[in-house]
């Protein structure tokens, strides 16, 4: 009889998914930086927020469809982008084909494993996302590439300060796989062989980034695109409203915590913003996500889409976002043990509980629809939000600092 491969939370796709890959690998996956704080506290935060039931006249039916981006999705949650998906063979191919399968979007990583050609064909909707990397020229090419391939909207991803370090250990990751590589990794590729049976079958990954080529060149490896991008000058709000004029669809930047920056968003042209911290990997010790969105929303939320990123894991955590103001949200580590649990099964199996999930808590709720879903419907603490980013922060305003220095 064959093995069943079904799952019944996102927390034992997670289980599954460090029995099956190498250390490294799943270390890769898990990430976070410094400590942790960060990482921790994204998930732990959706503990806090409580539920407010009713128990009589629910609704006999629930509509979780929504739009975002310019794109209609059967519930609100979106494949957020992460990079060279090497933890099943089919890669983003996958993840693609069980987005279109739930009627969602897929954004692709501009470091993917995978052509944006490729992907685009798996029938999802598709989102590219660019860092700021290469100068003006390539950028503008490389939008003109995924535009070129199908891509609805852009995604810009700002949240990273090159943060080195985990107290728990880096993975080593090779910058290609040769015949050494391939020789020092055969003792942890024995310990996992059904991941490295995959590999060998269907042909082990490169490590490049394709979607980065301009023009004839060969693909850069990911570090050496990873060089690109460390040694690009960041972008200023000038080099971004160029960007926002490159693209004639919506376009979204991801990586927002604070007031101001969401405001500026809004100045240079923004459709979206996405309230995120890079699930853990930016500055460490930045507060949750989901504790700074509700200031965000109040301050931006009816001039561009709010979505939130970090720490889902459940479809409660995306009933809790939308009722504090959010649009939708994106998943990323979610669905990653997805695919290496189960490759697209894996994900769509993810896709499932998160829905499935969503639907009990819009009914517990006495919501017909994600739309209708209020603050109301949550127990949120009196110190669960954070606000950063104010115009002017009271310490540091003119009146402060002069009674701080004795002057009147």
């Amino acid at each position: 009889m064959a093995k069943n491969e079904w799952f019944e939370t996102v927390a034992e796709a997670q289980r599954r998914a460090k029995r099956r890959l190498p250390a490294s690998v799943y270390g890769a996956l898990l990430a976070g930086s410094e400590k942790g704080v960060t990482y921790a506290d994204n998930m732990a935060a959706f503990s806090e927020l409580g539920m407010s039931p009713h128990v009589a006249d629910l609704p006999a039916r629930r509509d979780l469809s929504t739009s975002v981006l310019g794109t209609d999705l059967s519930f609100p949650v979106i494949i957020s982008p992460t990079g060279v998906q090497a933890v099943h063979p089919d890669g983003e191919v996958a993840v693609a084909r069980a987005a279109a399968a739930r009627g969602i979007a897929m954004s692709l990583s501009s470091f993917a494993s995978k052509p944006v050609e490729e992907v685009a064909a798996a029938g999802a909707p598709l989102h590219y996302q660019v860092y700021w990397q290469g100068g003006r020229e390539t950028i503008a090419r490389r939008l003109e590439r995924a535009r070129a391939a199908g891509a609805r909207a852009i995604i810009v991803t700002l949240d990273w300060s090159f943060s080195n370090g985990r107290d728990w250990g880096s993975p080593r990751i090779p910058e290609r796989i040769t015949l050494k590589t391939m020789v020092e990794y055969i003792p942890a590729a024995i310990t996992r062989p059904g991941w490295a049976y995959r590999f060998l079958r269907q042909g082990i990954p490169d490590l490049s980034a394709p979607n980065l080529v301009v023009g004839d060149e060969p693909a850069p490896t990911f570090f050496g695109a990873y060089g690109e991008w460390m040694s690009t000058p960041p972008p200023t709000w000038e080099d971004l409203a160029w960007l926002r004029a490159q693209w004639d669809g919506p376009m979204m930047l991801k990586g927002i915590t604070r007031l101001d920056d969401a405001r500026r968003a809004v100045d240079v042209g923004m459709s979206a913003i996405s309230v995120s911290n890079h699930g853990g990997n930016n500055l460490d010790s930045t507060p949750a996500s989901i504790r700074l969105l509700p200031d965000i929303v109040d301050a931006v939320g009816s001039d561009v889409e709010v979505l939130l990123d970090g720490g889902i894991r459940r479809g409660g955590d995306v009933a809790k976002a939308l009722a504090l103001g959010a649009k939708a949200v994106l998943i990323g580590r979610a669905y990653l043990w997805g695919l290496a649990a189960n490759g697209q099964a894996g994900v769509e199996n993810v896709l499932d509980i998160l829905r499935s999930g969503l639907d009990s808590a819009v009914y517990g709720l006495g919501r017909s629809s994600v739309h209708e879903l209020r603050r109301s419907d949550l127990w949120i603490p009196p110190d669960f939000r954070r606000r950063l980013g104010d115009d002017v922060d009271p310490a540091e305003s003119p009146q402060a600092v002069l009674a701080a220095s004795g002057t009147r």
